[in-house]
């Protein structure tokens, strides 16, 4: 029996997602020409992942062998196991600030740990299906977060942008602050010089790969600019000897081996602990990794099945921190990278981790030179290229609800953490969407037809009748309004426009029911159909009124009538 079936077994009747990656269907329509394209982008993407995995390794607060193994290892299994024919995982910008700040409040290997427990989250949210509801977020908590860790990483790059002499820059906003102005004056202006030239060089450097650009411009192009700033600062630090901080200089340099197995010591005390950043890792995984799909869908004219990717992300999660590697998801540039260069299957990312792997075994002495300046200038430029900048040009044109929320989320994200942005961003995108369906719903009276007999009254419900707008009900369910001398003596409930009902409301409409036939008056509901009809009838609500059950207002009408002779 399979660990999926096992698991249907003990859930019951939960529906589960069966086990089934992308690199599945590969085996019917596999050729010579998908495999030269494949190769070809793996080639290029594994170049492009190099540097910002070493990048992101050494912002998250660890050696950059990490950053390495996790594309090597995470990149291989997301690529094989995952529900996305082109995504590329790895270590991303978007874990930095997550990760400096797991290690600082719990230490390394905690952050093993935590890692597992993520990839475990993640494993059983694609399992129970899950990833559908990922996209339920809305996006200006994704925005708004996204702006926020864009801002963080660009700030903790300061320290080597600038070739500052802080010992320990601390994880939170107010203290890397604090540590920047403090030691403003300790600037190395080769370190500076280096950053500058190296960003610019990023940013300039050709990516137009289309057949209308120059030849040269295109063949350049296909040599990504990360790369080129590497070999040029590294060329640049060891021929002229410049007194800058390196890789060697802080980390030894890289092991040219290969990721060795390393047990965490796990233990409950330390997982009880855990659970927070467990959350943090997985939600955070989940929302770019199929948001890193839906790009790559959108690229390729094709469609990701997102519990499978999340099920791939998990497992990824689960092995790395065996290896000491780090968080791994879905990464966007390195995705698209893959798009653009040809890729049509998972065997891209498959080529590259081992193009990975080989440049670890052949070449990681020459990363020792490697001029910490130079990481730091492709990281501001990622947050630079992560942040969507212009949505808050857009802030003035949209609804307020959509403000508050993404500037919350915003300054929540840069301020305290993403736990906390996201969190908060949630609760008041639910508080804004309860005040907006309170206003969409009304309990309206009804004009009835001129030669109606006294003592019927009739009320539209429209909208969407829940524990935020039960409310609207109040001034019909009324108790004094039932016992007045004019009282009506036959209520009509018109639901032909109601959308949606809860227990709250169906408890008042049941109560204002027995309070009724306690003076023998009566209760009609017409144009109850699909989800109202089916809640009513799973209360009992439906029963207990039988006949006063109706289509349509019209039927309703001729029914008071016959009750109001009855009624003494």
């Amino acid at each position: 029996m399979s660990i999926t079936e096992r698991l249907r077994h003990a859930l019951g009747n939960v529906p589960l997602e069966p086990f089934h990656p992308a690199s599945f269907d590969l085996i019917h329509h596999y050729n010579g020409h998908m495999l030269a394209r494949d190769i070809s982008a793996g080639l290029t993407v594994g170049m492009v992942a190099m540097p910002l995995a070493m990048a992101f390794a050494i912002a998250s607060g660890v050696t950059p062998e990490a950053g390495l193994y996790t594309s090597i290892i995470a990149g291989l299994l997301i690529a094989l196991l995952g529900g996305c024919r082109v995504q590329i995982g790895g270590p991303a910008g978007a874990f930095i600030v997550i990760i400096y700040g797991i290690i600082a409040d719990y230490g390394l290997a905690n952050l093993m740990i935590a890692t597992i427990g993520s990839g475990i989250l993640l494993f059983l949210m694609g399992l129970l299906k899950i990833g559908n509801l990922i996209r339920f977020i809305p996006v200006s908590i994704v925005i708004g977060f996204t702006n926020g860790i864009a801002v963080l990483i660009a700030l903790s790059q300061v320290k080597d942008f600038l070739g500052l002499r802080i010992e320990n820059m601390p994880a939170d906003f107010f203290g890397q602050m604090h540590a920047i102005y403090t030691h403003i004056g300790t600037i190395n202006y080769h370190a500076l010089g280096i950053a500058l030239i190296s960003f610019f060089v990023i940013k300039f450097w050709p990516k137009d790969l289309s057949t209308r650009t120059a030849q040269w411009k295109r063949w350049v192009a296909k040599v990504p600019g990360t790369v080129v700033v590497l070999v040029l600062s590294t060329l640049a630090v060891s021929s002229l000897n410049l007194p800058v901080e390196t890789i060697g200089s802080k980390f030894g340099g890289i092991p040219q081996a290969l990721p060795s197995l390393q047990m965490p010591e796990l233990s409950w005390s330390h997982m009880r602990g855990l659970f927070g950043p467990m959350i943090t890792i997985a939600l955070l995984g989940a929302i770019e990794s199929l948001l890193c799909a839906r790009v790559a869908d959108a690229l390729t004219d094709d469609r990701h099945n997102p519990n499978q990717e999340l099920m791939g992300q998990g497992i990824a999660n689960m092995v790395v921190p065996f290896f000491g590697g780090i968080p791994a998801t879905g990464t966007i540039a390195r995705t698209v990278t893959n798009i653009k260069s040809g890729a049509v299957s998972p065997i891209s990312g498959v080529v590259h981790a081992i193009t990975l792997l080989i440049v670890v075994v052949a070449a990681a002495p020459l990363a020792s030179n490697i001029p910490l300046a130079a990481l730091s200038a492709i990281l501001f430029s990622v947050a630079s290229n992560m942040g969507n900048w212009a949505e808050f040009k857009r802030l003035r044109r949209m609804t307020m609800s959509y403000k508050v929320t993404l500037l919350l989320t915003f300054l929540l994200t840069v301020i305290f953490d993403l736990t906390v942005a996201v969190e908060v961003g949630l609760v008041t995108s639910c508080l804004f969407f309860l005040y907006r369906m309170n206003t969409l719903t009304k309990v309206t009276p009804l004009t009835l037809s001129a030669d109606t007999p006294a003592g019927i009254e009739a009320w539209n419900l429209q909208g969407s009748l829940f524990f935020g707008s039960v409310s609207k009900l109040s001034h019909v369910t009324d108790p004094k309004r039932i016992t007045a001398h004019d009282a009506s003596r036959v209520i009509i409930f018109d639901c032909t426009h109601l959308m949606n009902i809860d227990n709250s409301a169906m408890d008042i409409i049941m109560t204002y029911i027995r309070a009724l036939k306690r003076r023998n008056f009566e209760l009609i509901i017409c144009g109850a159909t699909d989800h109202t009809l089916r809640q009513l009838q799973r209360t009992g609500i439906a029963q207990a009124l039988g006949n006063n059950m109706t289509n349509d207002l019209f039927e309703a009408e001729r029914l008071a009538r016959n009750l109001i002779r009855n009624i003494k």
